[in-house]
């Protein structure tokens, strides 16, 4: 909540927008990787909010969300906004989850000056930017060839965290466990409230996510006051869930879906079935409890023991859930 704002040595005056470039490494030619940073600083002190996309390299939706944010050329009221789009510099240049180290960014943190790659970028990111920061939003993807549901998973037990969650504006909530290492847990050891943002997959683009994303992200700082007060032709409600699991393949096949994303199911609804390649069906797989379906596997292959649907439990609410969903594909769309 000050005037001036200093990141990897350069400052931003109050009122002042800049783009940093901010050197966490060296490639084997000698050219230096940097995180780029665009900083937007009102003339007015307020919270200072992070915005930061691919922290795992392959997961491109928040890089778009973030891109657009910028374009957009926000005013600001107050307070400072610091947009993130690539984290993991060196992911994106290999289209990889991970450095290459092979260590997942988002399990290195607080990270070490001197430690390994990962653990550097994560030392330098969570130093540079995520110190100055009362809020931020951490923007992810479902995993290679895994969708999620446009939902947003935090600390919902805490009143202020919830308030912004319910302001992003997506009718899917997940009150999330903290993971040891991860950016979130950073963020909150040092005072700062995180939600974090799944949508879509891995190295695509899918435009229903990225529009949910932008209008989160905005419905957040209007929220917060840092941008004018936001209207909205309908406001969703969203729902809260305490538990969500993962329902495995119980058999090795080609996969038949009979569920879209977002849906409704009830308990022993059959999800999809598994058949042999001589056309065999070899076993089908169910829904063990009623809940929303909110994440799925893409690709028609599987193992037997792998995740194939991710579904949450909202309990009486599953239908309202599901409603508001179709309802906030039809307004994106």
């Amino acid at each position: 909540m000050t005037d001036t704002i200093t990141i990897g040595g350069e400052q931003i005056l109050a009122g002042e927008s800049k783009q940093i470039a901010l050197p966490v490494a060296r490639l084997y030619t000698d050219t230096e990787v940097s995180i780029p940073v665009h900083v937007i600083n009102a003339k007015k002190p307020g919270d200072v909010v992070f915005i930061s996309a691919a922290v795992h390299g392959d997961e491109l939706n928040g890089i778009e969300i973030v891109r657009r944010l910028i374009t957009q050329k926000i005013k600001l009221l107050r307070g400072t906004l610091i947009l993130v789009p690539m984290v993991n510099v060196h992911g994106v240049l290999n289209q990889s989850r991970y450095l290459p180290d092979r260590r997942d960014l988002n399990r290195c943190f607080p990270g070490s000056a001197k430690g390994s790659l990962a653990s550097r970028v994560a030392y330098t990111f969570l130093n540079e930017i995520v110190k100055h920061c009362q809020y931020g939003i951490d923007l992810h993807t479902g995993a290679i060839h895994r969708s999620n549901v446009p939902q947003i998973r935090a600390n919902l037990d805490d009143e202020q965290t919830q308030n912004i969650a319910k302001a992003f504006g997506v009718p899917v909530m997940l009150n999330a466990n903290i993971r040891d290492g991860s950016l979130r847990e950073a963020a909150v050891n040092n005072g700062a409230r995180v939600l974090l943002y799944e949508a879509g997959e891995a190295l695509r683009f899918d435009e229903f996510s990225i529009q949910c994303g932008v209008k989160g992200v905005l419905n957040v700082l209007s929220e917060l006051k840092l941008i004018r007060k936001r209207s909205s032709k309908r406001k969703l409600e969203p729902f809260i869930a305490n538990r969500s699991d993962w329902t495995r393949a119980n058999a090795s096949g080609f996969v038949l879906e009979f569920v879209k994303m977002g849906a409704r199911v009830e308990k022993g609804d059959v999800l999809a079935e598994i058949n042999s390649p001589m056309g065999d069906l070899i076993e089908q797989v169910c829904s063990s409890r009623s809940g929303i379906l909110i994440g799925k596997q893409n690709i028609p292959l599987v193992q037997e023991g792998e995740a194939l649907y991710h579904i949450a439990y909202f309990g009486a609410d599953d239908e309202e859930v599901a409603e508001h969903i179709e309802q906030l594909q039809e307004d994106i769309v």
